[in-house]
């Protein structure tokens, strides 16, 4: 039997590959037992921050993350494959859809005992599991986390992580905002229930709603921001962001226009009414299959809830909004992984204990949940009396197996998976495009033999998803 502690993305996938290899699995989930300060249901893979698992196409890197995921039989891949919604060239779900998917897919399999409570401390290595594997994400409770910072011999890394609001869809002016997606990347779907049929917003095919800017709105927005309070700090003040996801004013305060060469830059967008590019731009993402719910793109922040309603209302088209939810703050905890683990997410100290999730020091709902993969991949072949191995390096996934596990540990910081992290072409084509579309034919090719290889030690796959 294996233990899989946390039932978010990565322990959940981490429970499904176990099971699905014909072993036994527990998996712990301590809500609602005892609930966090950003969750809100007691589903499992419950998503808190965006809606969003990123790029979709193999031009970008977790892309193929996310392909190489679904040639390993990933329940996250399918379940988001299932529930998606509208984003241009991402993958976005359905939040509630999405975790209501995960929760009954490992409920229904006869291989997952799921329990309902907190575990405190780090089981030990005699007892009735195999295998451990730790990922309970960056709100990991406070015992077991003073238990694993005892068990790593130093202190823990942790940085605090902002989420974003989410704005009523009936609340958003519509003749103030257009329909549109940068570049024309369109998503080939489209949502069953029309946002007053989408059409008065003067653009049919896009899958972002568009607040265009003018300088003068742009600036008044930018001065009200940069003035506006924040929550107080408390022990936050001192705590590094992660530089993927900052909060809009800690980017405002590195200057003027930083904000329009990130989250609001006008870049491959057209207003429909004026026939030029707008000054600048805030985008809202469709959160739910219903479209009634839309998320302001890249707007983590941590101002007070009322200084958010103001100055988020400056924002045209969004004047008389109404938000859903609010933008906050949270503790994201992680272990410093290049001392801890090995690339097949075991610990340095003791074999039969993983960490996966964000927890192990990975960035990002697709990293985590690949981590949590490759984490009941190898649980697994532990259990059946097999080593675990590392999937090649030239896959992403190995590529980000390498990198957390070898990163620098004196300045570690989780990252997300690049192009960069994998290896080089020994002849490489010319052109960005071209060389990304060699490397991901590269990878999957040799995640494909990785794949035949691995079924003749650890034999097949015996679960399909539901």
């Amino acid at each position: 039997m294996i233990r899989v502690i946390g039932g978010g993305l990565a322990g959940s996938e981490a429970a499904w590959q176990v099971a699905s290899r014909g072993v036994r699995v527990c998996l712990h989930e301590m809500r609602p037992i005892r609930t966090t300060a950003v969750h809100r249901t007691d589903r499992l893979a419950e998503l808190v921050c965006s809606n969003s698992f990123r790029g979709d196409k193999l031009e970008n890197a977790v892309g193929l993350l996310k392909e190489e995921m679904r040639q390993l039989n990933s329940l996250v891949m399918r379940v988001a494959d299932a529930t998606r919604v509208p984003a241009g060239g991402a993958l976005a779900v359905d939040r509630a859809e999405f975790s209501q998917g995960m929760t009954a897919a490992l409920e229904l399999e006869p291989l997952v005992e799921l329990r309902r409570e907190e575990v405190s401390s780090i089981p030990a290595s005699a007892g009735e599991a195999t295998a451990t594997i730790i990922a309970t994400g960056p709100l990991t409770s406070e015992d077991l986390a003073d238990d694993i910072t005892s068990f790593i011999g130093r202190d823990q890394l942790y940085f605090f992580d902002a989420i974003s609001p989410i704005v009523l869809a009936e609340s958003i002016d519509l003749k103030r905002v257009f329909r549109a997606s940068r570049k024309r990347r369109d998503s080939h779907l489209r949502s069953d229930v029309p946002l007053e049929t989408m059409v008065e917003t003067g653009v049919s095919d896009g899958d972002y709603l568009n607040c265009p800017m003018t300088s003068d709105e742009y600036h008044h927005f930018y001065d009200a921001l940069i003035n506006a309070e924040l929550t107080e700090a408390h022990d936050f003040d001192q705590t590094p962001f992660f530089e993927g996801c900052l909060p809009i004013e800690v980017m405002a305060h590195r200057g003027v226009d930083t904000l329009r060469f990130g989250p609001m830059k006008p870049v491959g967008l057209i207003d429909p009414r004026t026939g030029q590019r707008p000054y600048a731009v805030v985008q809202l993402r469709q959160d739910n299959l219903a479209a009634d719910h839309f998320s302001l793109v890249g707007f983590q922040t941590q101002l007070n809830w009322s200084e958010q309603r103001r100055v988020l209302r400056l924002i045209p088209g969004l004047e008389q909004s109404e938000f859903v939810r609010l933008g906050m703050i949270h503790r994201n905890t992680y272990i410093n992984a290049p001392t801890v683990l090995t690339p097949t997410w075991q610990t340095r100290n003791r074999p039969d204990l993983f960490f996966a999730g964000q927890l192990s020091g990975v960035e990002g709902y697709v990293e985590s949940a690949a981590s949590g993969l490759v984490a009941g991949i190898n649980a697994a072949a532990l259990a059946c009396g097999q080593s675990p191995r590392v999937l090649p390096r030239t896959t992403a996934i190995g590529a980000l197996a390498h990198y957390v596990t070898h990163a620098d540990a004196a300045n570690y910081q989780p990252t997300n998976i690049a192009y960069g992290l994998i290896p080089s072409l020994n002849r490489p084509p010319r052109g960005r495009q071209a060389r990304r579309q060699a490397l991901a034919a590269r990878a999957l090719d040799d995640l494909g033999a990785w794949c035949a290889a691995s079924s003749e030690v650890y034999g097949k796959v015996s679960r399909s998803i539901p």
